[in-house]
């Protein structure tokens, strides 16, 4: 009788787990998927700002090569934008002559890391490392300490944007990705771009995307007559008082 018991107070409380399980599988889905993912205190970097003024920035990723680098810099100026780039530590010391160009024209320079690893699978001394002896190279080349920084693929966790901001760095994404690095055209890459910008946003693109430099003309023109103005990044982003909501967006205090 106490075997019959057992058993059936065994298959009461599984099927009470069953009913649980299912109720929260429907809250969730009722919720919404971003809702439940962002429902803890997730740290986040910054994929784009709360401005009201139409500014936005453009940004270039430099880890390999520089052979349309002198195109895209010459388009950048012949724009009248200036733009970020984040350089990697093995770029900057094996291209130190486009590293000054960059910075002599004008741009913003900020670390994408040392060695363009996932940093999220890295503990807390090797992500100091990284972020220490890449922006140590970029300063020697230029007299600058970076000031931002793009994790390589896009990838972070918690101890990433934690350590980046002790080391006085703000942790950089993006909310439109030109794709350049698939070699879309230059009218495709163009077209992606524009259709996805609004005020605050920040545009990833390659140094060495092999369309990246056609396309920059259409992208500055088309988003200046629809009344946007270029600034680094660091000019669009909050340095204090700020929040950052559950996509990224970065907002200075007392706004949604």
């Amino acid at each position: 009788m106490r075997f019959i018991t057992f058993r059936l107070k065994r298959a009461v409380l599984a099927v009470a787990l069953v009913l649980f399980l299912a109720a929260g599988a429907l809250t969730a889905y009722a919720a919404g998927a971003d809702e439940v993912y962002w429902s803890g205190a997730r740290k986040l970097p910054i994929y784009s700002v709360g401005r009201e003024d139409n500014k936005i920035a453009i940004s270039f990723d430099c880890a390999w090569g520089v052979e349309h680098t002198d195109a895209i810099l010459k388009n950048l100026a012949d724009g009248k934008v200036r733009a970020t780039f984040f350089t990697v530590q093995f770029w900057a010391e094996k291209y130190p002559e486009y590293l000054k160009k960059i910075n002599e024209a004008g741009h913003e320079v900020g670390t994408h890391s040392a060695t363009h690893s996932y940093m999220s699978k890295l503990n807390e001394m090797e992500i100091r490392s990284e972020l220490k002896s890449s922006s140590e190279a970029i300063e020697t080349v230029i007299g600058k300490k970076p000031e931002l920084f793009r994790p390589p693929y896009g990838d972070y966790d918690d101890l990433l944007v934690e350590t980046s901001l002790a080391e006085g760095l703000f942790p950089i994404q993006w909310d439109v990705d030109s794709l350049d690095w698939k070699d879309l055209s230059a009218a495709d890459l163009a077209s992606r771009v524009v259709s996805r910008v609004r005020s605050g946003s920040i545009i990833l693109c390659h140094n060495n995307g092999l369309h990246t430099a056609e396309a920059l003309p259409i992208i500055i023109s088309t988003l200046r007559a629809k009344g946007y103005e270029f600034v680094p990044i660091g000019e669009l982003i909050y340095r204090e008082n700020y929040t950052i909501d559950s996509t990224g967006r970065q907002n200075p205090n007392g706004t949604a």
